[in-house]
């Protein structure tokens, strides 16, 4: 039976959770995901669990967060006065909004404090910080 290796393109169903059981992402109700093992298209401690599985194998796969989305980096975070904020914008923490940095590049950043005068907005990603549980069934190589 063939085995996963560096180089391989593989189909995979998966459902990512927190220690708290929470979901986060899955692939329920969609198509599997597609990625080449060693590539760098998902994050490197889920990509490396892959090596040596075969088709319709079963794995959990515990990926600690240097090897999920790293630490939280607070110089990522930055106070923008209230006013400073469009009034469309709901003033709710945890909530996404779109910013363009210096370069024009979209961000995405997360209301992660409100006080009376400031909105402290989040670069970090949302699961920066965290680790991550995935259960992972292999669906095809090739």
């Amino acid at each position: 039976m063939s085995q996963v290796k560096q180089g391989d393109t593989v189909r995979i169903h998966y459902t990512g959770t927190l220690n708290d059981g929470s979901v986060f992402d899955s692939s329920e109700g969609r198509d599997p995901l597609e990625f080449t093992v060693g590539s760098g298209q998902i994050i490197p401690g889920l990509d490396s669990a892959m090596e040596g599985m075969a088709v319709g194998e079963k794995r959990r796969v515990e990926v600690s967060s240097d090897q999920a989305y790293g630490p939280v980096h607070e110089e990522a975070r930055r106070a923008v006065p209230r006013e400073e904020i469009p009034d469309e914008i709901p003033m709710e923490v945890g909530i996404q909004v779109h910013a363009h940095n210096e370069q024009g590049q979209v961000m995405t950043l997360t209301i992660h404090e409100i006080t009376d005068t400031h909105v402290v907005l989040d670069a970090n990603h949302p699961l920066a910080g965290k680790d991550l549980i995935f259960d992972v069934e292999l669906v095809s190589i090739g």
